[in-house]
């Protein structure tokens, strides 16, 4: 079972840049691409939010564009840059019932819990007592099932202050409560920092992905500015082997190689 991540596409409508340099479309177009390419290729296709710049009309239908190119099944959980009304008029299949956008979706061995922790108007993240509910139902109903959870706002500081600003604020106790209470979560998977992060949460590997487009500038200074780079767009791969969950980050673009190890005959067995 492989699971492709992809976050923070901040998809514009056509050929509009976002914060003027950003060429979000293209970029977007390639990691489409660099996904197709994949062999095996992936069983599943997760979306952790952030898939568009402002939630518009347009920018939903060139998200459709992009998803009809992707070779696998496509889940998605929402950012704080999307909005949910729009979201639900372009995909009503993909909306759900209830007022948040998430999945439970079961991918054989696998069970993938999808979370909505957008708080409408701002930039940081909420998991209310609504959707915590619902998490620790999604737990309980297979509680033998490796579990990973998407969500796009990272529920720890990384010491980006700008980002630690606006990651999950909100719920992150009683998150962090329900995580260490079932074990069977290997795996808690966001977005919203443009890095790649890693720490432990309630005892689970927790990991933020890059973004398929720009980055956030790697300042760790007390006052560091808010500010982004283009450094390597990239994304992550989580592999089910042998009963555990290995994740890897791949980068989009296409580097020299694959060249293959060929022993030097001055220093044999090296």
């Amino acid at each position: 079972m492989i699971i492709a991540q992809l976050t923070d596409l901040h998809i514009r409508p056509l050929g509009l840049p976002a914060y003027r340099v950003a060429e979000t479309n293209m970029l977007a177009a390639r990691a489409a691409e660099a996904v197709r390419a994949l062999d095996p290729a992936p069983d599943l296709i997760v979306l952790t939010g952030d898939l568009t710049d402002n939630g518009l009309p347009a920018e939903y239908e060139e998200l459709k564009a992009l998803i009809a190119r992707l070779p696998a099944p496509v889940l998605c959980v929402l950012g704080n840059h999307d909005r949910r009304e729009t979201f639900r008029a372009a995909f009503p299949d993909r909306a759900g019932e209830g007022p948040f956008i998430g999945f439970v979706h079961d991918a054989g061995p696998l069970r993938l819990i999808g979370l909505d922790s957008v708080t409408p108007g701002a930039g940081h993240g909420t998991l209310c007592d609504a959707r915590l509910d619902a998490l620790e139902a999604a737990l309980a109903d297979r509680p033998d099932a490796p579990t990973l959870i998407f969500l796009h706002h990272p529920p720890f500081d990384c010491g980006i202050r700008h980002m630690d600003a606006i990651a999950l604020l909100e719920g992150r106790e009683r998150f962090r409560a329900i995580v260490a209470a079932n074990p069977q979560v290997r795996r808690i998977a966001c977005g919203h920092h443009h890095r790649p992060i890693a720490t432990a949460f309630g005892g689970a590997v927790t990991m933020i992905s890059p973004s398929v487009a720009h980055q956030v500038t790697l300042d760790l200074t007390p006052e560091g500015p808010a500010s982004f780079c283009f450094e390597p767009p990239a994304y992550l791969i989580h592999a089910l082997h042998e009963g555990e969950i290995v994740s890897h980050q791949a980068y989009v673009e296409r580097h020299a190689g694959p060249f293959p190890f060929l022993a030097d005959p001055d220093y044999p067995g090296r």
